[in-house]
């Protein structure tokens, strides 16, 4: 695919311009919603806090939505980006690995079984567990013959474990409606009612993501022309593709276990950025960061005025926007 832009410098004006905006959007997080904030009120609450009901919104609700929306859509686009290139598959995303599904099967039967002893940080630290459980058995699954690894073997592979996982979840909650009233909070995606306190217990995991993740961008850029070119070029194949399925569940899977499975992020995004900047992984995964980002808050404002005065779930409303394009990739590379 041809990039618009072909220049270094406009690539570097771009993303900067891209970042401000980012900004922007994050600022306007915090001052919208049913409660308009001032700008005066948000200063003076990061500045000056006295604990009023107008402080309290954007320090302990509107500023941590605001950041874990940003950290969740920029890591969902990145992992998105990784599972294109590994898979070779268009159309997929995070989810494919099974991280979603197992994640939703592990908090739901320690819901069943744990009850009240799973607290909120304690949930997070569970989805967090089944993403990186259902990764690694997609991987094993994927690995075993004589071919070894191979991109259509995972594919394969994650739709399979996907389908037993969420078939088990919906007949644990069929079974038990007090798992669906605890769980429903988590499963539908959500960067509202998040604090701080549940980000920075994986942001350590996310930020060694994003370090990893740049630092295979080379390396992924040899992968990309196939695999005996990669390894005529020196490129140690396997050891790269572990390396990238282990960044991938660091990424998707501290997003998942903090805001839920939001869907269409890791698809929607690497294409567009594809499109503007070309499939040079140096460029296309900061890119993906930053535009992730900027589309996941964008669309957590959105959902806050769709059915006002109630609000939407951000996962609802990124559906609303994967769907279609999902729709149009598909028909674009059937008849390409």
């Amino acid at each position: 695919m041809l990039s618009l832009l072909r220049s270094r410098q406009a690539k570097v004006a771009l993303l900067l311009g891209t970042f401000l905006m980012l900004i922007m959007i994050m600022l306007m997080s915090v001052l919208l919603g049913v409660q308009t904030i001032s700008l005066h009120t948000f200063w003076d609450a990061i500045m000056h806090f006295d604990g009023s009901y107008d402080h309290l919104i954007v320090t302990n609700t509107r500023v941590p939505r605001a950041v874990i929306a940003a950290c969740v859509g920029g890591s969902l686009a990145i992992a998105g980006a990784l599972m294109q290139a590994l898979t070779k598959n268009p159309l997929a995303s995070p989810s494919v690995f099974g991280i979603n599904a197992g994640a939703s099967l592990l908090l739901v039967l320690s819901i069943t079984f744990l009850g009240s002893l799973l607290g909120q940080g304690m949930m997070i630290w569970v989805a967090f567990t089944g993403a990186g459980l259902a990764a690694c058995l997609v991987f094993l699954l994927g690995s075993i013959g004589r071919d070894g690894f191979q991109p259509i073997k995972l594919t394969l592979a994650g739709s399979a474990v996907t389908a037993f996982a969420s078939a088990i979840t919906s007949g644990i909650m069929l079974l038990n409606k007090e798992t669906v009233e605890e769980a429903l909070f988590w499963l539908v995606g959500s960067v509202s009612g998040r604090d701080l306190a549940d980000l920075l217990m994986v942001f350590p995991y996310l930020l060694i993501g994003w370090a990893m993740a740049f630092t295979l961008a080379r390396a992924i850029n040899i992968i990309s022309m196939g695999d005996e070119v990669a390894t005529g070029l020196g490129q140690r194949t396997v050891m790269v593709k572990i390396i990238t399925i282990i960044t991938i569940v660091l990424l998707a899977g501290g997003s998942v276990s903090v805001a839920g499975p939001i869907a269409f992020i890791g698809i929607m995004v690497p294409h567009l950025c594809r499109f503007l900047i070309g499939n040079d992984f140096r460029w296309l995964l900061p890119y993906c960061g930053v535009y992730g980002a900027l589309l996941l808050v964008a669309a957590d404002i959105v959902s806050r005025f769709v059915l006002l005065p109630r609000e939407v779930p951000v996962g609802v409303a990124t559906a609303l926007l994967g769907v279609p394009f999902l729709v149009y990739i598909a028909r674009r590379r059937t008849y390409e």
